[in-house]
């Protein structure tokens, strides 16, 4: 059993950088790490206070054996890191912006403790990446299955090869930025990671959710379809829009972060 002997603040490298009189709490999606957000930073650190951190599994966390594969088998487990961290750093309503994975962790802490939530942006986040019946959610199974086989058995070139595919590959700092972290993360995390993302199925939860959301898509996404955007925005209980960045790839606040931060902007009431 993993036992957090020491804050999570300090375990999670989590870190709060400005002086707004709101908050805003940002959370990168698989394999990563909070230097993600370092384009956008100085931008919304004149807005609000932000809250950046990394989940366990990164390899930006000093002390790998808090991260139990195990324990974080579901969605469910981040959401109460999440949960416990903003308790801990006695936030509140705060804007919550999930990348990716991170969206729905995000969800799923709104569901638990709707007031600590004011607004969700899901930034390329996707309830399910496996299409079934009438769902499109971007991968066949066998698709998926070859790629948690590359994870398993090829590790090091796969870290090295999917950053092409869903990084803006004009963009090749950001190309190389993404394999850089992905290779930090202890590989024995890696497939069961990867396993509990792109396997996940929470569609269910959508309608529960009761905090207003924008999700953000790029106009070409690798991972995420237009199609899910839109599902979500359909079952999402709570007042919610989809916005675009026209820019391709996954990681639109790395490869078009003005473009992406216009469009926060827009949705949240700041100029850039």
């Amino acid at each position: 059993m993993v036992m957090l002997e020491k804050s999570l603040q300090a375990s999670m490298n989590a870190r709060i950088i400005g002086s707004g009189g709101e908050t805003m709490v940002l959370a990168h999606g698989f394999g990563l790490d909070q230097s993600v957000w370092d384009k956008i930073l100085p931008y919304l650190t004149q807005h609000y206070q932000v809250v950046v951190f990394d989940w366990l599994f990164s390899g930006a966390v000093k002390d790998p054996n808090l991260f139990d594969p195990l324990k974080y088998s579901s969605y469910d487990a981040f959401a109460n890191d999440l949960i416990a961290l903003m308790d801990e750093l006695d936030l509140k309503s705060s804007v919550f912006v999930g990348h990716s994975m991170s969206g729905m962790i995000g969800c799923i802490a709104s569901i638990k403790r709707p007031e600590l939530f004011n607004r969700l942006i899901l930034v390329g986040a996707s309830p399910r990446y496996i299409n079934i019946d009438e769902y499109e959610g971007g991968f066949e199974a066998a698709t998926i299955d070859n790629l948690l086989s590359d994870v398993e058995c090829n590790y090091q070139n796969w870290t090295s090869s999917f950053p092409t595919l869903v990084v803006d590959n004009n963009d090749p700092l950001s190309v190389e930025k993404i394999s850089k972290c992905l290779k930090s993360m202890k590989h024995e995390f890696a497939l069961p990671l990867a396993k509990t993302v792109f396997r996940s199925d929470e569609r269910d939860i959508l309608d529960k959710v009761t905090t207003p959301c924008t999700i953000i898509q790029t106009t070409s996404d690798f991972v995420v379809p237009d199609s899910v955007a839109y599902y979500m925005q359909k079952k999402i209980k709570g007042k919610s829009t989809v916005e675009f960045v026209k820019a391709d790839g996954h990681f639109p606040q790395l490869t078009a972060h003005l473009e992406f931060l216009d469009v926060l902007g827009r949705v949240l009431g700041f100029g850039i």
